[in-house]
């Protein structure tokens, strides 16, 4: 642990469009706010190819990018970007304790946390290997690339579904993979995929492994009962199998939702303690866009921003 606690006006946990964001909002209301990029600095938009669906950018952007430029602009209104990553937090009382890398303790008056979430991977090699290259976490990002194109798509909850809707909107045929007998989906979202006569779902079937080299070419598939492996020619593949919000170190602290994502009152971004905001894709679990996580960062800020003056009344009065 470091000898003295760092004292922080505004402390902002992670990066992405969220973090950047509040970042920005927050550097000009002069709340001098420091930010710990976490340990993927820029988030999910690091391993995104393009980014056409946000505003201003007409011709598309790389993620990796489009990061820099909202980092260059969080900084230039002076954000201090550090790296590092959140370990461990104490809200039990004013001013908010964090720690960094295990050994860096912040006391900060106003928290925003912007740790996003994870896409859950189905953990093969090639996976990793085409990820960027044929293989995506989100159909929404990126499958108008694969417009004309056969593609799959692994999963069988109500994302999956919602993925390979949008996909058969684009693509002649869409190869869906269900690992079991049935789907995890709600009935409705079962029903609108089975009834769609380009999504063609095969029940019982794991992902053996992606071909390709350096693109996707193919996908093959075993069956779980059979044993029978099937290679089905794709030139995409998504994963729709979930995402892991990033709040384990906020457990016991933060109300959250059962699946992990941190729970803020509706219409804000103030969570249930006072003096700490979430934004981003570790409180959404519904959009989970770019676009949606900026605006997110922006509430998330402005209300720091405004809590931070009232306390400062208070004392003052």
């Amino acid at each position: 642990m470091s000898q003295h606690p760092e004292h922080v006006h505004c402390l902002i946990i992670g990066s992405g469009p969220a973090g950047y964001t509040a970042a920005i909002y927050a550097a000009r209301a002069n709340l001098k706010p420091i930010m710990y990029t976490g340990v993927q600095p820029g988030g999910q938009l690091m391993i995104t190819n393009d980014v056409e669906n946000y505003p201003g950018y007409p011709m598309g952007v790389h993620g990796p990018k489009m990061m820099e430029d909202f980092k260059a602009q969080a900084e230039r209104f002076g954000t201090d970007v550090r790296m590092g990553v959140a370990t461990k937090v104490d809200f039990s009382g004013s001013p908010h304790k964090v720690w960094i890398d295990d050994k860096h303790e912040i006391h900060a008056d106003a928290v925003i946390i912007s740790t996003g979430a994870s896409a859950k991977w189905l953990g093969i090699p090639s996976e990793q290997r085409l990820n960027g290259s044929g293989v995506s976490a989100c159909a929404v990002c990126d499958g108008f690339f694969y417009r004309g194109q056969e593609v799959a798509i692994v999963g069988a909850g109500d994302t999956a579904c919602e993925e390979a809707l949008y996909l058969s909107k684009l693509c002649p045929t869409v190869h869906m993979l269900v690992r079991g007998e049935k789907m995890r989906a709600s009935k409705i979202m079962q029903d609108r995929v089975l009834k769609t006569p380009n999504i063609k779902v095969y029940w019982n079937s794991e992902t053996d492994e992606i071909l390709g080299d350096p693109v996707v070419t193919a996908v093959r598939i075993k069956n779980n009962k059979t044993g029978a492996l099937t290679e089905i020619p794709v030139t995409g593949f998504f994963v729709a199998i979930g995402h892991t919000p990033n709040s384990s170190i906020f457990k016991g602290w933060l109300n959250m939702d059962d699946a992990g994502y941190l729970k803020t009152i509706p219409g804000t971004a103030a969570t249930n303690i006072e003096g700490v905001f979430a934004c981003g894709d570790v409180q959404d679990k519904i959009y989970r866009q770019a676009v949606t996580a900026a605006g997110t960062g922006c509430m998330a800020a402005l209300e720091a921003e405004r809590w931070l003056a009232a306390k400062e009344a208070e004392v003052m009065a």
